[in-house]
This record gives structure tokens, C-alpha cells and sequence, in this order.
């Protein structure tokens, strides 16, 4: 059961952590500290710095300076090699989907699983019942490019959802949706914050912030302006 956040367990610490890409910096001396299961809106203008920091979370990228600490571990000590087991600790919705066009709604869901080991009866059963959740089961053998832009955001959700992370990072989740599956997919993310979940999702959506309940953070020029 939720209880909401737990102000003495910090799961994300970020260091003074700053990115830079050539001669512009995304993010510049960002510290912050995010509780076990909260739900937190990263929000700021296009270019602010919000879709870098979900990178750096998940280690699409590295910082260039400062630390992140991710569930206790230190992201500058993980491997190459190791980064597909931290990752376990995540589910990720990604702003374009990346959905994999050649695999069925069901395959791309059960990828993850896969990669974690888990095949069989359990997949079936843990798949079937994301894809039921997100209200999507009758298009489990079905393809990408033929589902509508708020089916596919709907795999992807189930996608990160289906290994029960500890952290779910989403990035501008509803940005291509319209209103009523944007509250849809929303809805969504509150499930899996109500089962334990900690939330980050990186939106411009000022509706959607103003509308649901959750700590927000505000970047401007890779800067963070106010917590």
C-alpha cells in the first residue's frame, strides 16, 4: 500500500552534477535529492536540461562532472557490462516510444523479462496482466506501426512497468497525446506510484503538473531555479 514518501530514504542524490555537450552545458551543478517512492515532475522550458537528466539516470549518458547516486549505488563505478543489471532497478518510457516495429505488442512488453531471465509461464502470466492493466490486451499480437500514437504509449508504459521497478523515469510521456489518453497514461503512472513505485517524468505539461499532486522542480538553462 502507498504510504507516499519516505523522507528517510533518499533513492536518487545527484552531486553538483553537470553535462556538457561540446561548448553548451545541459545541465550545470544540479544537486538534488529524490525520496523512495515519490512522484516528481522535472519541468522548465524546451532545452532546459530535463531530458539529459532522465538520461543520466538511466546511463544513456555520463555526467562531466559531479556524482549520482541511484538506489545506493554509484553510477561512475558501473561497468559497461553492468549496465543492463542496474537497469533492472528502472522502467523507462521514452519521449519517441522506441518500440521495436518487427516485434508484437506482446514480444516488445516480454523483452524485459526476458533479459531478466524470466521466461515461461511466469512471462506469460506477468505480461498478459500488464497488458490487461494498461487496457491493451486485445492488441498484444499486433504490430507497432499499426497501433495509434496513445496504443503505443500504452506499450510502453506496460513495458516499464512489467518488471515492477523501483524507479520509473518517464520523459514528456504525454507529449504527443491527446488530452484524454494523456490523463489515461497518467493514470497509469499513478498505479504504479500507489504499488511502491518512485516517479520522475520530465514534461512541459504545465495542465497536467497543476492537476496532480507531486514535488516539482523547475530547470532553466540546465540550471535548477526552484524546488
Amino acid at each position: 500500500m502507498n504510504k507516499g514518501p519516505d523522507h528517510n530514504n533518499k533513492i536518487v542524490r545527484m552531486f553538483s552534477v553537470s553535462k556538457r555537450y561540446g561548448d553548451m552545458d545541459a545541465l550545470r551543478d544540479l544537486t538534488i535529492d529524490i525520496w523512495r517512492n515519490e512522484f516528481l515532475f522535472v519541468t522548465g522550458p524546451s532545452g532546459a536540461g530535463k531530458s539529459t537528466m532522465i538520461k543520466l539516470l538511466y546511463m544513456g549518458e555520463t555526467v562531466s562532472a559531479g556524482a549520482i547516486l541511484v538506489d545506493g549505488v554509484n553510477l561512475s563505478r558501473v561497468t559497461r557490462k553492468q549496465i543492463p543489471q542496474f537497469r533492472r532497478k528502472l522502467g523507462v518510457i521514452f519521449q519517441n516510444f522506441k518500440l521495436i516495429s518487427t516485434k508484437t505488442v506482446f514480444q516488445n512488453v516480454a523483452l524485459v523479462l526476458e533479459v531478466a531471465g524470466i521466461n515461461g509461464r511466469d512471462m506469460q502470466y506477468r505480461v498478459s496482466e500488464i497488458l490487461e492493466r494498461v487496457g491493451i490486451e486485445d492488441r498484444a499480437g499486433e504490430y507497432p506501426p499499426v497501433l495509434s500514437g496513445g496504443e503505443q504509449q500504452r506499450v510502453a508504459v506496460a513495458r516499464a512497468m512489467v518488471g515492477n521497478p523501483k524507479i520509473i523515469l518517464a520523459d514528456e510521456p504525454t507529449g504527443s497525446l491527446d488530452p484524454e489518453s494523456a490523463d489515461q497514461i497518467f493514470g497509469l503512472l499513478q498505479s504504479a506510484h500507489k504499488s511502491g513505485a518512485t516517479v520522475i517524468i520530465a514534461t512541459h505539461d504545465q495542465q497536467m503538473i497543476s492537476n496532480h499532486k507531486g514535488r516539482t522542480i523547475r530547470l532553466v538553462n540546465g540550471r535548477m531555479v526552484n524546488c
